[in-house]
């Protein structure tokens, strides 16, 4: 009886030591994200943002954002009218950011010879090096840029992972806050419904 009280212990013991691990290890918890990201949790709602909800001039916002790359090559949003903008704000030490990446490189495949649309991946951080070796390991071809301005508070606020949506004007038309499947085909039809307009 004494050995089968002990080996229920253990046993025990050895799933509370996983649990733990699949919790506190960010290799872990971004692979289990991704799982339930699989399964169909956190689909993007992809509701328009009403006029109240964005700037009364959100035109001259715009002018006044950059984004710049490794290379130093600048993106001013201004001169990104005509197109479709996907703006994704993430950090090197955020584990929901990292696992929605790989969707997000599938929608990116998608578009990346659409010169209608423009993926913009923003790392808040300037962590270049961590950004680099994260794309590496995951093997991840996405556009990383970089804060050259400040952002907009109306597309983040301070949570991350936050995703923009921008219309050939240059008028926020969709934010999403927090983890995200961009895989989804409804994802992959909001953004051809910009293009198309």
């Amino acid at each position: 009886m004494d050995t089968k009280v002990r080996k229920k212990r253990i046993w025990s013991y050895i799933v509370w030591a996983i649990l733990f691990a699949i919790i506190l290890l960010p290799s872990s918890r971004m692979f289990l994200q991704q799982q339930l990201m699989k399964l169909g949790f956190f689909k993007p709602k992809l509701e328009k943002v009403s006029e109240q909800k964005t700037s009364s001039e959100p035109n001259l916002v715009n002018n006044s954002v950059s984004f710049t790359n490794e290379a130093g090559d600048i993106y001013n949003l201004d001169e990104l009218k005509g197109k479709v903008l996907f703006i994704n704000f993430w950090a090197t030490w955020c584990p929901p950011c990292k696992a929605e990446m790989p969707s997000i490189q599938v929608l990116y495949d998608k578009f990346k010879v659409n010169d209608k649309v423009v993926f913009l991946l923003v790392e808040i951080d300037n962590d270049i090096e961590g950004a680099n070796k994260f794309l590496k390991q995951e093997n991840l071809t996405l556009p990383i840029v970089y804060p050259n301005s400040n952002i907009p508070q109306e597309w983040l606020s301070g949570a991350i992972p936050t995703t923009v949506f921008l219309d050939k004007e240059g008028k926020l038309v969709g934010r999403e806050e927090g983890m995200r499947d961009y895989s989804a085909k409804s994802v992959e039809d909001f953004i051809q419904n910009l293009i198309n307009q």
